[in-house]
């Protein structure tokens, strides 16, 4: 009996562990859509989420930087990114939702590569 409850307690704990492991994208406003020709400063390919920074020039004339947040790098890899697939200087489109607070950050939805395809990032 006590070893079941052991057992038991170290499953729950698993799960539990699981379940706060993964955050949700609730600090970015999904009632807004940011869409800009952009050109590319990095992509960091790590886990538990990739990364792309990107440069653009807004309506004002203003040159901004937003860090795009990915999904994993093994969605993204079934979804047809690569770990080099843009590469600092690419002159992409990027669709995101920004940060509720104006952070220079955002969730991208959408990037149109400098071939022509356009991927997902979750």
């Amino acid at each position: 009996m006590r070893k079941s409850v052991i057992l038991s307690g170290a499953v729950l704990s698993v799960f539990a562990t699981a379940a706060f492991a993964h955050h949700s994208n609730a600090m970015y406003d999904q009632t807004r859509n940011v869409e800009v020709d952009a050109t590319v400063k990095m992509l960091e390919w790590t886990n538990p989420h990739a990364w792309v920074s990107v440069t653009y020039t807004d309506a004002s004339g203003a040159v901004k930087e937003v860090d795009l947040e990915l999904g994993s790098p093994t969605q993204l890899v079934r979804q047809g990114w690569r770990p080099k697939i843009v590469a600092p200087g690419d002159k992409v489109k990027v669709s995101f939702k920004p940060h509720k607070d104006g952070k220079p950050t955002g969730f991208l939805d959408t990037i149109s590569l400098p071939d022509g395809r356009t991927l997902t990032s979750e």
